[in-house]
């Protein structure tokens, strides 16, 4: 019986301790450069990501990583393998993206969570794509603010979400962008006037606030604080027809964006809309489901949602708001 070489027993101790597990906790550590954070990204314990690239190195005969960097970066040898470790890892993605792709036809139950502020507009149209491609499934929807939504993917409670709010590991999902809109200055009708000081009549005027309970809140406060603008506080609402509503029945005025002010169509004739006099602030809207599930779905669904969001309220809000027709503006783009 041949007897393997030294240099064929070096490959095959090699090979056995290249696992995909542990070449997705070698490219985590590269990207991150912290153990911790690796650990993190991939929730599993620090010991398990040491012990992980400890194995790899062992198995390999050489340093992967210099750890007495800060943040850690990669040796000679680790830079060899993150070339091979990126293609391997992309491969087996679009192997697994094949395999869940032939799976869709049988999935029983798939659950889509979207904003408040787009629910009546694409859900129904979304959810009768979703039954064409996917006849055997069960579809239950969910709206909410965007930290609900978001917080329904994480849980995974939901399978796809249209969302404001992106989960901060990034990595595990696919994100999509559909629309970004800016933030309009909305006052009660004949309250306000571009030609004035602003400072001065909107100081004389109630603002009406979005809760800070809710992310858009959260965000008009901080924007106000960082440009150092401070206004009384008189009321706060979760709901953008709450908001909108109070604005034309109190004479007031707020900060919001064209998909709330659609949202709020009745209230059209009873209030305007305007650029803001100050620094401007905008959002963003993205289609947000996790990494190698549900094969091209959540790509079809990311299309359609923009022919609909360029087709319905884009064009509406151009013919509420003529000369605003740039704040809100459909973007095709994904960002993981």
């Amino acid at each position: 019986m041949t007897q393997p070489t030294p240099q064929a027993s070096a490959v095959q101790q090699t090979t056995g301790r290249l696992s995909l597990r542990g070449l997705r906790v070698f490219v985590a550590l590269e990207e991150f450069g912290s153990v911790a954070e690796a650990a993190k990204s991939l929730g599993i314990s620090k010991s398990n990501v040491s012990q992980q690239i400890t194995a790899m190195e062992t198995g390999i005969g050489t340093k992967l990583f210099d750890r007495r960097q800060k943040p850690i970066t990669l040796t000679p040898a680790g830079q060899t393998l993150s070339l091979h470790a990126h293609r391997v890892l992309a491969t087996v993605s679009i192997a697994e993206a094949s395999l869940a792709e032939l799976n869709l036809a049988s999935l029983p139950l798939l659950n889509f969570a979207i904003i408040d502020d787009l629910d009546a507009s694409l859900t129904p149209s979304l959810a009768a794509s979703m039954q064409a491609k996917l006849p055997r499934c069960f579809i239950c929807t969910f709206s909410g603010r965007s930290d609900q939504v978001t917080s329904r993917l994480l849980s995974r409670e939901a399978d796809i979400a249209v969302t404001a709010s992106i989960p901060a590991q990034m990595h595990k999902f696919q994100v999509m962008q559909l629309l970004r809109e800016k933030f309009l200055l909305v006052t009660a009708r004949g309250t306000y006037s571009d030609n004035l000081d602003w400072r001065g009549q909107l100081g004389q005027l109630p603002f009406i606030q979005y809760s800070d309970a809710m992310p858009m809140g959260r965000l008009v406060s901080a924007h106000l604080k960082r440009i150092g603008h401070h206004f009384p506080r008189r009321f706060s609402f979760e709901a953008s027809r709450s908001v909108i509503a109070t604005v034309a029945k109190t004479g007031g005025w707020t900060m919001t964006t064209p998909l709330s002010i659609l949202d709020s169509i009745r209230f059209k004739d009873s209030i305007d809309i305007w650029p803001l006099p100050f620094t401007g602030l905008s959002r963003q809207i993205y289609l947000i489901n996790r990494m190698d599930e549900l094969g091209s779905l959540p790509e079809t669904l990311a299309q359609q949602c923009r022919s609909l969001l360029q087709r319905d309220a884009v064009a509406e809000f151009a013919r509420l708001a003529p000369r605003l027709g740039d704040a809100i503006e459909v973007y095709n783009e994904t960002l993981i």
